[in-house]
């Protein structure tokens, strides 16, 4: 796992995140700015599977690689999930929905390097 990456992703989804979080404050509903800022969080996520996978198939080896791949995985899900519920409801409330979804993000790259590094899962 290469934690400066992980840290680079994490610290973009936090600054989506207060977007997201200061469009909560203005009352208003997730715009498309925001949704391509997620959209780039996400094939930063795609591109964290990828290089999880090569690291793995190097030989690389977390302390529990259920718990790596759930992690890993569950990362790819979490902001697509947020949107597609977002976007059924475009309400204040949904663009605060995505700004969860996006403060999870750091959350779950944490506990990758965590689990990477042989911290208990």
């Amino acid at each position: 796992m290469i934690t400066g990456y992980a840290l680079a992703v994490s610290g973009g989804a936090a600054a989506v995140a207060v977007w997201a979080f200061v469009l909560v404050a203005l009352n208003r509903p997730p715009e498309k700015p925001l949704l391509i800022g997620i959209g780039v969080i996400e094939a930063l996520l795609a591109i964290q599977v990828l290089i999880s996978i090569v690291m793995l198939i190097a030989g690389g080896e977390p302390g529990s690689l259920v718990t790596f791949l759930a992690y890993l995985f569950g990362s790819l899900l979490v902001l697509p999930l947020g949107t597609v519920w977002a976007l059924a409801e475009r309400t204040r409330s949904s663009t605060a929905v995505l700004g969860v979804a996006l403060l999870t993000v750091p959350v779950l790259m944490l506990r990758m390097v965590e689990v990477w590094g042989g911290a208990s899962a």
